[in-house]
């Protein structure tokens, strides 16, 4: 009985959470809502939805593109948890869920006082390096 050779894998762990503000940030759900927000139709279409629930049909209005395209958005909102879809009658209205966006605003927020102080600590050189006024 000969050996066999295995092959060697890389193995990653994407369930590192972050603990920052108390807050337990999942990496994957964070990765989606960024992906998700980091195009600006999609953009568009969360800010539509923050005024009220609307259909594809409707979401699709404004823009220059299929409503298949409009469709493959909100998908995309959907898998990152952004966006919910529910079936009324014939409808299948979205709705935005803003808490699906709590673990960005979490993240954000960690840096927040840190750009805070960065900024409080330039400010004092600038005004250190003008020196005494006379």
């Amino acid at each position: 009985m000969g050996c066999r050779t295995l092959p060697v894998h890389l193995l990653c762990n994407l369930m590192v959470e972050h603990k920052h503000s108390g807050v337990s940030v999942d990496d994957r759900k964070l990765t989606a809502v960024f992906s998700a927000l980091a195009d600006p139709t999609r953009r568009a279409i969360v800010r539509r939805l923050a005024s009220g629930e609307a259909t594809i049909s409707q979401l699709s209005e404004p823009f220059q593109m299929s409503f298949q395209a409009v469709s493959k958005h909100v998908q995309v909102l959907e898998h990152a948890g952004l966006v919910s879809r529910t079936r009324r009658a014939q409808e299948r209205p979205c709705r935005l869920r803003p808490e699906a966006m709590a673990p960005a605003s979490a993240w954000l927020g960690d840096y927040h006082q840190l750009w805070e102080t960065s900024f409080d600590r330039l400010d004092e050189h600038l005004n250190n390096q003008k020196g005494p006024r006379s």
